[in-house]
């Protein structure tokens, strides 16, 4: 099993897919990027980066894509595998779960 894939089930696979309109996902060898769509969170948020860090916990970013233009709207760093759904949820307003 993959990290991204790892990350993605940590936070609730594909219920999580499901209720959050998660798309786009890009795996690389330590973590996830994906969009979400920005109508549906708070702040305009659209994508979100996950990384695992050499502590095994997560760094968390999140951000707008805007023409062609990347800005950061949210970072947490640190961040335990229980915890990743409830600062999702925090950042975004998006419930991850039913």
């Amino acid at each position: 099993m993959t990290v991204a894939t790892t990350i993605i089930d940590q936070l609730g696979g594909n219920r999580f897919i499901a209720m959050t309109g998660a798309n786009r996902f890009y795996a690389f060898p330590d973590g996830v990027s994906f969009r979400i769509p920005s109508r549906l969170a708070k702040n305009g948020i659209n994508s979100i980066t996950i990384t695992l860090t050499p502590d095994d916990l997560y760094d968390v970013e999140f951000g707008t894509v805007r023409a062609m233009k990347y800005k950061v709207k949210a970072t947490h760093l640190g961040v335990s595998s229980d915890q990743l759904e409830a600062v999702f949820t925090t950042e975004t307003g998006l419930r991850t779960q039913l």
